[in-house]
C-alpha cells in the first residue's frame, strides 16, 4: 500500500514538473559576459514604408489598443505588423513565457522588421530574458520602443551593444494619434533625429554639466534586475569605462519603498559612478513622514553628491509628460538656474 501512494505521489510530482516546463521557453547558450567596454550601436533611421511590429511582452492591453496603435503608425507611413499573441491573455501577462518570447524573437529577428512597438508594460518583461542571449538582440539592431515594465528589455538591448528607447508606446500612440507633440517627438526620433530638450528650473536642482551615456528608466524594475549576470545594464562590467547619465521613475511605490531602491543603488556603488542624475515624474503615491514630496526625500541622498542633478524631468508614467530618451546615447546634461537641456549627440 505504501508503495503504491510514493508511486502515485511521484506520478503526480512529475506531471506538475512537466506543467510548469511548458510555460518555460528554452534554455539557450549565453553568450559569456563582456569585459571591455563596448560601443553601443543606434539603431538605422526608420524611412516611410518600413514595418514596425507591435507585441506585448508583458501584460495584455485594452482590445482596441494594438490596432489604434497601428493606425497611427500608418499615419507615419510605416507599416505596422501584430505579433501573434499580441492580445493573449494568460493570468496577469500576455500569454505564456514560450507565447510572449516566441513574438520577442520573431519580431528581433526579422530584418524586415525595423522597429517593436511595446503596448503596454505592467508585468512580466523579465521574464523572457532567461532564455534569450545578446546575440538575439543585437543580430538585427533595431529600436525597441516603451516605458515602465519595458525597462527590462531595454536594459538587455544596452547590455547587448544596442541602444533602445524609452518613450510612450501602444496606449499613448492609439490615443493621443499621429499629431500629438509627444507622440511626435518619438516619430522623429524613430526617423533619425537626435532631440534636444528644454524644461524649467526646480528649486531643488543642484547645477552643473555631464556629459556621458543616459540610462535608466523604471526604478523598480532595473533595481529588480540588478545583480542579474547578463541583464543588468547598471552592472560595473557594462558600464566600466563609460560615463553614465542615470535617469529613472516610477508609480505607485511608497516613499519608503523607492528610499530603498535609492540606498540599494548607492550602496551597490552605482551613484558613485554617474556623472549627472535625471529624476523623473513619480506619480500616485502620498506624501509622508514630513516631506512635501518625493523630490524632497531624493534630494537629501542625491544633491550630496558632486554632479548635476535635475528633478521632475519629462520621464513618468503620465503620458502627458514622458519624453523619448534614447537609452545608451550619450547626451550633454546642462543643469542651470534657469532651466535644464538635456542634448542626446552621435559622438
Amino acid at each position: 500500500m505504501m508503495k503504491r501512494i510514493i508511486l502515485i505521489a511521484t506520478i503526480a510530482l512529475l506531471a506538475s514538473a512537466t506543467v510548469m516546463a511548458s510555460d518555460r521557453a528554452p534554455r539557450r547558450t549565453k553568450t559569456p559576459r563582456p569585459h571591455k567596454p563596448v560601443a553601443l550601436r543606434m539603431p538605422e533611421a526608420l524611412k516611410p514604408g518600413d514595418k514596425i511590429a507591435i507585441i506585448s511582452p508583458a501584460s495584455t492591453p485594452g482590445d482596441q489598443n494594438p490596432e489604434k496603435a497601428a493606425a497611427t503608425l500608418r499615419a507615419w507611413g510605416f507599416e505596422p505588423v501584430m505579433g501573434q499573441h499580441v492580445l493573449t491573455k494568460h493570468h496577469m501577462y500576455a500569454g505564456t513565457i514560450r507565447e510572449r518570447c516566441s513574438d520577442l524573437l520573431w519580431a528581433l529577428n526579422d530584418p524586415d522588421i525595423k522597429a517593436i512597438v511595446c503596448t503596454r508594460g505592467g508585468y512580466g518583461s523579465a521574464m523572457l530574458l532567461d532564455p534569450m542571449t545578446r546575440e538575439d538582440f543585437r543580430r538585427h539592431p533595431k529600436w525597441i520602443v516603451g516605458y515602465s515594465d519595458i525597462t527590462a528589455l531595454h536594459s538587455a538591448m544596452v547590455c547587448s551593444g544596442v541602444m533602445s528607447l524609452h518613450a510612450n508606446m501602444g496606449g499613448a500612440l492609439g490615443e493621443r494619434g499621429a499629431n500629438d507633440s509627444i507622440n511626435l517627438m518619438l516619430r522623429d526620433v524613430l526617423m533619425g533625429k537626435l532631440p534636444r530638450y528644454s524644461v524649467p528650473a526646480h528649486p531643488l536642482n543642484k547645477v552643473g554639466t555631464a556629459k556621458g551615456m543616459v540610462i535608466g528608466g523604471n526604478m523598480a524594475v532595473f533595481t529588480n534586475i540588478g545583480g542579474s549576470r547578463e541583464w543588468d545594464f547598471l552592472d560595473r562590467d557594462n558600464v566600466r569605462g563609460k560615463d553614465i547619465i542615470l535617469f529613472f521613475e516610477d508609480v505607485s511605490e511608497s516613499m519608503p519603498r523607492v528610499n530603498s531602491m535609492l540606498q540599494q543603488l548607492r550602496l551597490k556603488g552605482v551613484l558613485d559612478r554617474v556623472k549627472g542624475i535625471i529624476v523623473g515624474r513619480f506619480t500616485e503615491y502620498e506624501p509622508r513622514d514630513g516631506y512635501a514630496d518625493m523630490n524632497e526625500m531624493l534630494a537629501e541622498t542625491l544633491n550630496g553628491y558632486d554632479i548635476p542633478v535635475c528633478y521632475d524631468f519629462p520621464a513618468s508614467h503620465d503620458e502627458n509628460w514622458n519624453y523619448p530618451l534614447i537609452e545608451g546615447c550619450p547626451a550633454t546634461l546642462n543643469v542651470t538656474p534657469d532651466g535644464v537641456t538635456l542634448q542626446f549627440e552621435n559622438r
